[in-house]
């Protein structure tokens, strides 16, 4: 076994002044990877992540989830002699992250011009959900409201072809978190490499945006985005769609590659099924293809969860079963690489943690 090695942040030092889901995140991964992250919340209520969804005794598992590994302190950054605590705190720190809207932290009296006066190295990064500047800067939203912005809401219907909701916060966590990490981490290394400090503007909306790339390829193949439903990933090809068992659970076939849905193919006794693929020239959203999903729903709805995800097992073809939560944490693929992770808090008692995404090695 490998032996345990530095993170590769450790010595960064980060004020995080971020709340609910966004920048928590985001600071949560800095500390995963070694930096020291203070949490600083008002005396009063602090974080509204600390009620959201709240059934213990006196923080939700909402906050804990997204507020590990953090020192946490209390500060009124409106009181000028804790103000003037933090903006000493900020002199010796590397990074400061905010999720105020945009002119709070000038207001305050600790924006970007006073920092970087007093820190030239410092990294800034404001995690807001459309921006510093352009005209939806002052406006409030949350993610529901970023994605469908952003054109990625409109693809993802539900079975009476209105837009579904997820339970993974793509603007919060894509547009907010990971894209905020990129762009603390690349400005470090600039300073790092002999570079000035950096205002880091992070637009959830626009990262979303950024990401949306298969309906931009269709708009620019064919003047607009499919039909929410019958893209290649959506739902148009029956090589890459969801199928009810028996059970009324659910089986998830990714077997886009024409190898993979010919193994699929077998393991279904459909064999003659094997040429109609949508790299054979079958249509995406056609009426061959919908023909054939509609075979393939009648063929799962004919045996259990169980049953499926034990054939399957048997051929690599990119066929697993749709888990819970629950199940996942039991699953062992995550037991296997540190992914689950049973810990303890003082207040709420033991508790299940995933364990960090990135992972490093010598």
């Amino acid at each position: 076994m490998s032996q345990p090695i530095d993170k590769p942040l450790q010595g960064i030092r980060v004020l995080d002044l971020t709340r609910l889901l966004p920048g928590p995140v985001a600071t949560m991964h800095l500390a995963d990877m070694g930096a020291d992250v203070v949490k600083i919340e008002d005396p009063g209520t602090g974080d509204y992540a600390r009620t959201l969804g709240h059934v213990g005794n006196q923080v939700s598992q909402f906050f804990i989830a997204v507020n590990r590994g953090k020192r946490e302190l209390r500060l009124d950054l409106k009181d000028a002699a804790q103000r003037d605590v933090f903006l000493e705190m900020a002199e010796q720190a590397d990074v400061v992250v905010e999720s105020f809207r945009p002119g709070v932290m000038d207001r305050l009296g600790i924006g970007w011009k006073t920092l970087k006066a007093r820190n030239p190295k410092l990294v800034m990064c404001a995690i807001s959900g459309y921006g510093m500047d352009g005209p939806y800067a002052q406006l409030a939203g949350h993610d529901i409201n970023y994605i469908g912005l952003a054109g990625m809401l409109e693809q993802n219907v539900g079975p009476d072809g209105s837009p579904a909701l997820g339970n993974l916060q793509v603007g919060d966590l894509l547009g907010g978190a990971q894209a905020a990490v990129q762009g603390m981490l690349a400005a470090l290394l600039g300073v790092k490499n002999g570079g000035p400090g950096r205002f880091v503007d992070i637009s959830m909306t626009d990262a979303v945006f950024a990401h949306n790339i298969m309906p931009l390829a269709a708009v620019n193949n064919f003047g607009k985005p499919a039909p929410p439903g019958r893209d290649l990933l959506t739902g148009g090809v029956p090589c890459y769609n969801i199928y009810r068992t028996s059970d009324g659970r659910h089986m998830a076939v990714g077997a886009l590659e024409l190898k993979f849905w010919q193994a699929c193919c077998d393991v279904l006794g459909r064999p003659d099924l094997k040429e109609r693929h949508w790299s054979l020239g079958q249509e995406v959203g056609g009426a061959d293809a919908m023909r054939v999903k509609t075979e393939l729903d009648h063929l799962f709805s004919l045996e259990t969860l169980a049953v499926w995800t034990e054939r399957f097992a048997q051929v690599d073809c990119c066929v697993t079963p749709v888990l819970r939560a629950d199940e996942a944490l039991a699953h062992p693929l995550m037991q296997s690489r540190g992914m689950v992770h049973r810990l303890h808090h003082p207040t709420e008692g033991d508790y299940w943690a995933s364990g960090p995404a990135v992972k490093f090695h010598e």
